[in-house]
């Protein structure tokens, strides 16, 4: 059953701005929008994901870590 909800003018300038085409609905970018954030949290780790994360961790205990300062300096950045 449809309902009518109250938005903030802004809010429903960035929903258009989410509209895949003119026409679409607020409902379909809602949709959408929940669909994506549940997606986002339900998605587990891949195998390979965890492996590089224990590597970072490695290489931070082991102090083979750049400051931002150094990295910038090495590429000649200002």
């Amino acid at each position: 059953m449809p309902t009518s909800i109250q938005v903030e003018k802004k809010i429903k300038e960035h929903l258009d701005k989410l509209k895949n085409h003119p026409r679409e609905t607020y409902n379909d970018v809602l949709a959408r929008m929940i669909h994506f954030m549940s997606e986002q949290n339900k998605e587990e780790f891949s195998q390979q994901t965890i492996r590089n994360m224990e590597k970072s961790l490695a290489d931070i205990k082991a102090g083979r870590v750049s400051s931002h300062k150094d990295v910038k300096q090495r590429l000649g950045l200002k």
